[in-house]
């Protein structure tokens, strides 16, 4: 079978990387390489920047209602092509292609549809100063924006940036994971075939430190959007805020799942599981850390490892997988490390903690590791701290509200959190208790795209999602206008 080859998109062309240097795209799943992308640097995001300044003026002049009428032709050319988008996206990250399908696909497709329809609602707010003037609030896109996606949801997230950076009239140069290229690249053609003018979205393709680093330096780059880790966030935020850039990062967590005794434990226990080990616990909001009452602990410990057990890790091809591989080697080598220092932290290993010893003929290669559950280790201690980002999820009892919130909060992160009782009041007060940028009550990943979506502490600055989103790609200026 021939490779994938992967180009970058520039002022409407797809071109191979300036320096004719390309990186190997590797199947996860399998461990094969199956196509190559370009390894773009700092000249090829020159040209890339050059071309989305020269298509701004043309763009951000285009009434909004135009904006929508093709940004909402590339929401269907999404669906139209929702099959071979998730069958990429499985094969780029490992996931289940059922996952890709019944997530990722569609949430992209929603991201332009909900952005291309947003921009025909906007107000402009208008304040009489008594009777002496009247002051009125003026929008307008920003530039160029530089938009940049991590590769456990690649398209999902992709979208979330470049569509509002679309709708209010910016121009974008994005910058996709250089482990999951595959469905930017198709998005671009799709975008083509929409009547996107060139220019208006721009993709270079390779690795952070060679493509991204000249991206976020860029003179003539005024905005960024970052979703990824948090070490990377914070040189990104350092080296914007010597330009004096808009930035907002949308970075890591180690999310707390509170579960009090007043619960129904089987749904629960589905509902948490589905928490920790959605997406192989690649998932910046995915529920690592649970924490039970102790009343309830031994039920539900018993209960969330055998479900764990049960998983069903292979190929994702398989309709029957449940677990799919992790997105590449040396991540799993990342996940396998903490699994070895909770042991050492004296952590139980309860179920899992290595790679599953049977897998099918196609993925024996892959990059698999086994759900894992681990009880017995101290708040402090480093796989309790940290963020492993892999199906690696830790429990703990605690005896007392006081107590559920203190654990829950003790860690450098506060991206998500969600809380599991049949006490309303006591839901309203652990939730407003816990430093979170959201918090859901008896339920997880229930999103809706009007509301705003970040973290705190380490785990970001900024908002993304509704309004939010909107407001981030555009600058106000005041106009004041004397009356009389």
């Amino acid at each position: 079978m021939a490779l994938l080859e992967i180009l970058n998109f520039i002022g409407g062309e797809f071109l191979p990387a300036a320096s004719g240097h390309t990186l190997d795209n590797v199947e996860p799943a399998t461990g094969a390489v199956y196509g190559t992308l370009p390894d773009g640097a700092a000249a090829d995001v020159a040209r890339a920047v050059e071309a989305a300044l020269a298509a701004f003026p043309s763009w951000s002049a285009t009434p909004a209602a135009e904006r929508s009428r093709i940004l909402l032709a590339v929401a269907d050319g999404i669906a139209a092509e929702a099959d071979a988008l998730a069958a990429l996206e499985s094969r780029d990250t490992g996931k289940p292609l059922a996952a890709a399908r019944s997530v990722d696909i569609p949430r992209a497709e929603a991201n332009f549809r909900f952005f291309a329809t947003a921009i025909l609602h906007e107000q402009t707010e208008a304040h009489q100063t008594d009777a002496l003037a009247l002051n009125v609030t003026l929008r307008r896109p920003r530039g160029v924006a530089a938009c940049i996606s991590p590769w456990n949801l690649p398209l999902y997230l992709f979208t979330w940036k470049i569509a509002p950076a679309l709708a209010t009239g910016n121009t974008v140069v994005g910058k996709p994971s250089e482990l999951t290229p595959a469905t930017a690249f198709r998005l671009a053609e799709i975008c083509v075939e929409a009547g996107l003018p060139p220019g208006v979205l721009n993709i270079v393709h390779g690795l952070g430190i060679r493509a991204g680093a000249p991206l976020v330096e860029h003179p003539d780059v005024p905005a960024i959007s970052f979703t990824g880790g948090t070490a990377t966030g914070a040189a990104i935020g350092g080296a914007a805020a010597k330009r004096y850039k808009k930035v907002s990062l949308e970075l890591g967590g180690k999310n707390p799942t509170v579960v009090f005794a007043d619960v129904d434990p089987g749904v629960v226990v589905a509902e948490t599981l589905r928490a920790a080990f959605a997406n192989q616990g690649q998932v910046c909001l995915c529920g690592s850390r649970v924490l039970v009452e102790s009343s309830l602990y031994p039920e539900f410990l018993r209960r969330f490892t055998d479900a764990a057990a049960a998983l069903r890790v292979g190929d994702p091809l398989d309709p029957r997988t449940d677990q799919g591989s992790l997105v590449s080697a040396a991540h799993r080598e990342k996940v396998l490390s903490y699994v070895e220092l909770a042991r050492e932290e004296g952590g139980t290993i309860e179920t899992g903690g290595g790679i599953p010893p049977e897998l099918p003929d196609r993925v024996r290669n892959g990059f698999f590791v086994e759900p894992t559950v681990v009880t017995g280790l101290d708040p402090a201690c480093r796989p309790m701290q940290e963020e492993i980002f892999g199906p690696v999820v830790t429990i703990t009892p605690f005896s007392s509200e006081e107590e559920a919130v203190a654990l829950a909060n003790g860690t450098p992160y506060g991206l998500a959190a969600s809380v599991w009782t049949g006490d309303l009041t006591r839901a309203h007060r652990v939730a407003g208790a816990l430093d979170s940028g959201i918090v859901w009550v008896n339920c997880w990943m229930l999103r809706d795209l009007r509301t705003p979506f970040g973290g705190m502490k380490q785990s970001g600055v900024g908002r993304e999602g509704g309004v939010e989103a909107l407001r981030f790609f555009t600058e106000s200026k005041n106009v004041c206008i004397k009356l009389g």
